[in-house]
């Protein structure tokens, strides 16, 4: 954990008179008969008080629906509790209570392709696609997937699907063919959406022939709707029951949402499926829907003027994250393609133009437009960004550095955490207070978040499992294909009686922020020393001359010890004096203990399509292990280069 106690950023007194979170505090205070001190009393409130929190949420947000008057039965169970057992509501319904001319959505391309979609036209492409959906008999307790670009049709078919009660599923077209019938096929959607192509890295990709592959595999599917984004007359021959979209669509201008109960399944989610099957996660509309109107507005601070944009696929929650921004009225940008084609700047002359105040990414790209040193502030107008998202790994300290002399010296740099398991996060940003070197700000309000040590104890300031000990709205409604809820139980609840344990190795800090140290499934146990796989990286990719890193445990000799793989800048050679200097900033600014035994050198590290290396994938590898699923990785070639290496043997 950073030493250092002075923030990177503090709020002004006008950014926090007038933000969502003090006037949400003022509410919650004149209806709980209490006068809330700042963030840190309010979130014991909160989880000390859960029901009503999530009730003053719910009026403070406007959820559209009927809350009923039962909050929570079985509030103490975990899995067990019931949130709003009497409420019916439709998760569409609220993110389309918006009917105006203000930009619902922006499409950016990276071909230069520019679309514009307004909360009415949008509003009106949602009708039209439901009704042919009715008319092909979708409805409750039907699937509907999407095989699909970051695109505004994407959009339009998941609001849709869920204004009927239908569950929405996705996937990105850069997925392949196996692992896209991996997922589907466990799920068995009735209907199919998906483009004819995408662009990536100046490329068109075909995605029929794929669809064609994924169809045959699939006996569920009875229509195929194809979005043209490629041709505006893709050849469908050899699709089964396929049509165009533009001949499927209704002549509908307005939709009749299904009210349902809260935990109504919305959404399947899965498992990255690096080490098997992945797991079909079940998400609830009301769960999700409150959660998201929570971080939006009380913790990113979102209001209807925002301008939204979020770099992800539909292939990874952060989309799902990205579009309920529609429930608060802001502009959501969407952008689709190779966020360096046709070079590194481009994300950011994007938010240029687009008048981007919320800029939402991962860590490890603001890792790499460091190495290849852009400097968007000096290149862009960017007066206009307010705060900075990054997730899908820890954001290290030196990228907070990056972001403040770089970007902007006046922005909240929210680093937030928490996973498709729950498809919204543990830890978040905090528009209210400040920002430390190297901390995620806070807890999120209305979730018992804690770290426990190997026997359950809460702990604060050492190292342990990051947990939540209450239940919580945006927990699964379970597991597709598990009636008897067994494999949920022991993915969560199986460690800790009656707590959720999320599998992330983290500490709290003295200020009431969370640092995470990687996934607790890939910890490195040398000696019997349990060390934090960023711990690592946060030293290593400070070295200019190392663009990224992966670290595993291979076991040797009756114990485990640490190598460490690196990829190199173009034209750096990888000799002793490197490996020296890779071990002494790892010693200096660590432990003996987490000094690799093993430094070796690859060109590509492998991670997953929604861009988080896989530790657990190379650690099989080097043990000559077999790797289940490799579809579930965007360059699964570079597994190979960890397979058989002779000095690891040494």
């Amino acid at each position: 954990m950073s030493d250092v106690v002075d923030p990177l950023w503090s709020p002004s007194a006008d950014r926090i008179a007038e933000a969502n979170l003090t006037r949400f505090m003022t509410e919650a205070g004149a209806r709980s008969g209490r006068t809330f001190t700042g963030y840190d009393d309010l979130w014991q409130w909160s989880v000390d008080d859960r029901a009503a929190f999530w009730d003053t949420l719910w009026d403070f947000c406007g959820v559209i629906g009927d809350k009923g008057e039962r909050l929570l039965d079985d509030g103490d169970r975990m899995p067990g509790a019931h949130w709003f057992p009497e409420a019916r509501l439709n998760f569409a319904e609220n993110l389309l209570r918006f009917r105006d001319e203000r930009p619902a959505l922006v499409f950016r391309g990276e071909d230069g392709t520019r679309l514009t979609l307004t909360y009415d036209g949008l509003y009106r492409q949602v009708a039209g696609v439901a009704a042919a959906l009715r008319g092909a008999g979708v409805g409750q307790g039907d699937c509907v997937a999407g095989y699909l670009p970051n695109h505004p049709q994407t959009v339009v078919a998941m609001l849709a699907t869920a204004s009927l009660g239908a569950t929405w599923s996705s996937c990105s077209p850069d997925f392949g063919i196996q692992g896209v019938i991996d997922r589907f096929g466990q799920i068995e959607p009735k209907v199919l959406f998906t483009a004819d192509g995408y662009h990536y890295a100046g490329k068109k990709i075909d995605s029929l022939q794929s669809v064609r592959d994924v169809v045959a595999k699939i006996g569920s599917v009875q229509l195929v709707v194809v979005v043209p984004f490629l041709e505006p007359q893709p050849d469908l021959t050899g699709i089964p029951h396929a049509v165009l979209l533009g001949d499927f669509i209704a002549p509908d201008t307005s939709i009749e949402f299904t009210r349902l109960p809260f935990d109504h399944p919305l959404y399947v989610m899965y498992s990255s499926g690096t080490t098997g099957t992945p797991t079909c996660i079940v998400h609830g509309a009301g769960g999700t829907l409150l959660q998201h109107l929570k971080e939006h507005q009380l913790h990113t601070d979102l209001r209807r003027d925002d301008v939204l944009f979020y770099f992800t696929t539909c292939g990874w929650m952060m989309w799902n994250w990205l579009v309920s921004g529609l429930a608060t009225g802001a502009t959501l940008v969407l952008y689709d393609g190779s966020p360096f084609h046709p070079g590194a700047r481009t994300l950011w002359q994007m938010a240029a133009e687009e008048q981007v105040t919320v800029f939402g990414t991962s860590a490890k790209y603001l890792a790499a437009i460091e190495k290849v040193r852009v400097k968007p502030a000096r290149s862009f107008d960017l007066t206009h960004l307010r705060a900075i998202l990054s997730t899908g790994s820890p954001l290290l300290p030196e990228s907070y550095d990056y972001v403040y002399r770089e970007i902007g010296s006046d922005l909240q740099l929210a680093s937030i955490s928490g996973g498709t398991d729950i498809v919204s996060c543990f830890a978040l940003g905090n528009p209210i207070g400040p920002v430390y070197r190297g901390e995620l700000q806070c807890r999120g309000l209305g979730l018992a978040v804690a770290v426990c040590n190997e026997t359950g104890a809460v702990v604060q300031g050492q190292k342990g499992e990051l947990v939540c000990t209450k239940p919580f709205p945006s927990m699964p409604v379970g597991f597709w294909n598990d009636p008897d809820g067994s494999r949920y139980h022991d993915a969560y609840f199986n460690r800790f009686p009656n707590t959720w344990c999320h599998g992330d190795y983290a500490e709290l800090t003295p200020r009431g922020g969370l640092v995470i140290y990687g996934r607790s499934d890939a910890v490195l146990n040398p000696g019997g020393v349990r060390i934090g796989t960023a711990e690592i990286y946060r030293q290593v990719e400070k070295l200019d001359d190392i663009l990224e890193s992966i670290a595993v445990g291979q076991q040797w000799q009756g114990d485990v010890r640490v190598v460490l793989f690196v990829k190199l800048r173009e034209g750096v050679e990888f000799d002793e004096d490197l490996q020296k200097r890779i071990r002494g900033t790892i010693r200096d600014n660590t432990t003996p203990r987490h000094v690799p035994a093993k430094i070796l050198a690859v060109t590509d590290i492998p991670r997953t399509i929604s861009g988080k290396i896989v530790e657990l994938a190379v650690r099989k590898v080097i043990h000559g292990q077999p790797i289940d699923n490799t579809d579930a990785l965007a360059n699964p070639e570079a597994l190979e280069q960890f397979r058989d290496r002779p000095e690891l043997q040494e």
